[in-house]
């Protein structure tokens, strides 16, 4: 699953690959190769315990704007240590001249994005998101009456 906001401004990145968060939500920035560029870019992971089944890509753009995918935080798991995915987003482990990735593939109407991730630094951040939210306990952490009141409501509009 995917989602695709507009572009915004971003103040400040750490792509040294350093945890930010606070109690509820964790963030790591990292470079990123995108095949057919010849300098990385930075990515952006964030987890937010309201939401607790995603996590967010964002890819830095030029004049620091971002493109965001909303991403199954259980598939970026799984692609740690196998191919998973279908459809628009599918991730894969690699090793791509001795250096340990996961490849993720983005498709869109708009075209298709290959990134190389250090596998490390992505486990790292999933277990970041683990300590605050156990994979099998997202379901106690959500409110369903709230997010069902908002979905009717945006559809009411």
């Amino acid at each position: 699953m995917f989602l695709m906001t507009p572009p915004h401004d971003v103040a400040g990145t750490d792509p040294q690959g350093a945890i930010m968060g606070t109690t509820d939500s964790v963030h790591q920035d990292m470079f990123t190769v995108l095949h057919g560029q010849p300098a990385p870019v930075v990515t952006r992971w964030s987890y937010d315990a309201g939401d607790p089944f995603a996590v967010t890509l964002a890819v830095q753009t030029r004049g620091n704007r971002w493109v965001e995918w909303l991403v199954g935080r259980e598939l970026v798991l799984e692609a740690l240590d196998g191919a998973a995915g279908q459809g628009d987003i599918r991730m894969s482990p690699q090793v791509v001249q001795g250096y340990d990735i996961v490849e993720i593939e983005i498709r869109s109407t708009d075209g298709r994005a290959v990134l190389e991730v250090d596998r490390e630094l992505l486990r790292h951040f999933i277990d970041s998101t683990v300590d605050l939210v156990a994979f099998g306990d997202e379901a106690t952490r959500m409110n369903l009456d709230e997010e069902i009141a908002k979905i009717t409501q945006s559809r009411a509009e």
